[in-house]
């Protein structure tokens, strides 16, 4: 029986890994049957299916208020501790209202409880599940344990309780196999590997008319060759290595492309990366203003370029990545059997190496051995060729739709196999308060309702 999946974040827009790992489950679940709905601060999905809630957002003002003083500190204030608290319950009232609108059978939560961005939504989404023993799907991207900037912080009970909680009614699901065994180590919770995938079984679409704009629009001349980095703009994407790179081809032809946007850790990094570029006089663009998810299909005309119109022009791939969870990029310069330099992150050694893919690797730096070997596969068509299409036929055994199909079905029959299919799970709605009048300070926004 058919069942109404609603899915939890703190956004669901752009080219991000959660927003397009996120489509892609929709896409299969809706695939095998099923309806998809989407909870989030910032959405760009259909608006008939979706529930805006700003405070929501990671980027709200009472929230990074609230991560202001209290990571990199020790110790919080009562005034802290109230304002979490105020934001928690208005959450919950908010995920009730979602879950009773689209009459929700099962929550698949995106990396809210991974990741400590948005810790009273995090708590908020913790009580709700227990309260309700609603069916939820945990999709663990990140944990925060992975990152330096939350292991100072004074909200470690939060962290404890709810990043992640550990509820009979949740399936927690991991992207790679590390991931797995610090889970089960830190909080003795046992998960199912679900790597990131692509609809190898079918080839990428093309939109010859966009393609020929895009390329324009980044400047890129007829005699020109791109060299495309397709991640967003932050520290651990080591992107400084791609310059490099670029620089030791020693010609004028090509142009390095980043095709996604900044990104949420701050800008700092943005700017020392196009001084690095003008430094080694690399010919630069980052494309951050156009570029939709190719899963996008809600007439948003201000943005008019995909992901799916980028990767056509490139000539090569660079994807020095200094850390990942999994690698989008890794699996889209695949699907359009793109030849490529990849920098062999602890994820990549673990589970992705070991399947024999044939790839240009480096360990952390760039050496001469790795820059002949991009020039020898730029110069010669038939080893190209015969390097992407190995990687395709790896690809679609490992991380096509049918892998994700056949492990989505296996935990909804973990969830609902022992039940009598015909019963519809709708949630014990716990009765939250129907409003916030009685909070002394003002500091939540009134509710913008369902965006329909």
């Amino acid at each position: 029986m058919s069942k109404n999946i609603g899915f939890v974040s703190t956004r669901f827009a752009g080219t991000d890994g959660v927003s397009l790992e996120s489509s892609k489950w929709a896409e299969v679940f809706e695939k095998s049957g099923h309806s998809c709905f989407w909870f989030a601060g910032e959405l760009d999905r259909d608006k008939r299916k979706s529930f805006l809630v700003p405070e929501a957002h990671f980027q709200n003002s009472q929230n990074v208020w609230i991560n202001e003083r209290v990571f990199g500190k020790k110790k919080r204030e009562p005034s802290i501790t109230e304002l979490i608290h105020v934001l928690r319950s208005h959450l919950k009232v908010q995920l009730q209202k979602f879950v009773e609108h689209f009459k929700i059978d099962v929550l698949v939560v995106e990396n809210v409880f991974t990741i400590p961005m948005h810790v009273p939504f995090g708590i908020a989404l913790a009580e709700y599940v227990s309260e309700t023993q609603i069916p939820t799907i945990a999709h663990h991207h990140d944990f925060y344990w992975e990152r330096t900037r939350f292991s100072v912080n004074a909200i470690g009970e939060y962290l404890r309780m709810a990043f992640p909680p550990n509820l009979s009614n949740i399936e927690h699901v991991v992207i790679n196999s590390a991931a797995q065994k610090e889970l089960a180590h830190r909080r003795g919770i046992s998960a199912t590997i679900i790597p990131n995938v692509l609809d190898f079984e079918n080839p990428p679409p093309l939109n010859g008319t966009c393609t020929e704009e895009l390329r324009k629009s980044i400047g890129l001349k007829s005699g020109n060759m791109m060299i495309l980095q397709p991640t967003r703009v932050i520290r651990r994407k080591g992107i400084e290595l791609a310059i490099e790179l670029v620089k030791a081809l020693d010609d004028q032809r090509f142009k390095l492309v980043i095709s996604h946007e900044s990104g949420d850790e701050g800008f700092e990094y943005v700017e020392w990366i196009k001084e690095h570029a003008k430094e080694h006089e690399v010919d630069l663009c980052i494309t951050n203003s156009s570029i939709k998810s190719p899963w996008n299909n809600n007439g948003d005309r201000r943005k008019k370029y995909s992901l799916w119109n980028v990767y056509p022009h490139a000539d090569f791939i660079t994807f020095p990545s200094l850390a990942e969870g999994f690698g989008n990029a890794f699996l889209e310069a695949v699907y359009f059997k793109k030849p490529m330099l990849i920098n062999r992150y602890d994820t990549f050694i673990r589970d992705i190496e070991p399947k024999g893919f044939d790839l240009i690797t480096i360990d952390g730096y760039l050496n001469k051995k790795a820059v002949q070997s991009v020039k020898e596969i730029l110069e010669s068509p038939q080893k190209r060729q015969k390097m992407v299409d190995n990687n395709y036929k790896i690809a679609y055994t490992y991380y096509s739709y049918s892998v994700l199909r056949k492990r989505l079905n296996s935990l909804m029959h973990n969830i609902f196999g022992d039940h009598d299919p015909n019963i519809c799970f709708e949630p014990a709605c716990r009765q939250y308060p129907a409003s916030l009048e009685n909070i002394s300070e003002p500091y939540i926004v009134p509710d913008r309702g369902v965006a329909i």
